[in-house]
């Protein structure tokens, strides 16, 4: 749909390592890469590895790929060490509240292996250019999410920024996604009124 991501390379739970590591090395030769599953939440099975750290690139590829998952590599955004990451909450199409996170991965640092890994949250404001970026990603959904009408009753909407500064998506979140709602006051009364206007339409 033309948006901006965090560029990606997919490794299928059945493809060869070697390659993948190739073509994620020449893609981004000196970044720290990210490993992980491509279906995974709170940040487990997930690593930072320093450019130079193959032999643990590759053992972390085959962990996940034992799992029978396909896995996901990235380079790390670094940004995100000052910035943090932004995370947009919208209930029923309608923007409500953001949160800025703070850095989650360490470098050649251990996967959590706990349900979630400790996140730093504070409330945030977010830029303009994140906000269209965030609208743009909710108005790109398939059907029936075509209009505000039909939009998931809730979304988080996750984005960091590139080494230019530009927002980029790097989760959607529509399945369950933690909604901040300590962080925001009225956002639970809005989450509610959003759950009776669906109920009653």
């Amino acid at each position: 749909a033309g948006m901006a991501i965090v560029p990606t390379h997919f490794v299928a739970a059945d493809a060869a390592i070697e390659p993948a590591l190739d073509a994620a090395h020449a893609a981004w030769p000196h970044a720290d890469l990210v490993i992980k599953p491509s279906v995974s939440a709170g940040s487990r099975d997930t690593m930072r590895h320093s450019s130079a750290a193959r032999a643990a690139m590759r053992a972390h590829l085959a962990a996940v790929q034992a799992q029978r998952k396909h896995a996901l590599i990235q380079p790390y955004l670094a940004r995100v060490d000052s910035a943090g990451e932004t995370a947009l909450l919208f209930f029923d199409g309608v923007f409500s509240h953001g949160i800025r996170k703070g850095p989650l991965l360490a470098p050649n640092a251990a996967a959590t292996r706990a349900l979630f890994a400790p996140e730093h949250i504070q409330p945030r404001q977010p830029g303009a250019d994140e906000l269209a970026l965030a609208q743009r990603v909710l108005a790109a959904l398939p059907a029936p999410f075509q209009s505000t009408s039909d939009a998931p009753l809730y979304a988080r909407v996750d984005l960091l920024r590139d080494d230019t500064g530009a927002p980029c998506l790097i989760e959607l979140e529509l399945v369950e996604p933690s909604l901040f709602l300590d962080f925001a006051p009225g956002a639970a009364r809005r989450l509610a009124a959003a759950l009776l206007a669906r109920a009653t339409r």
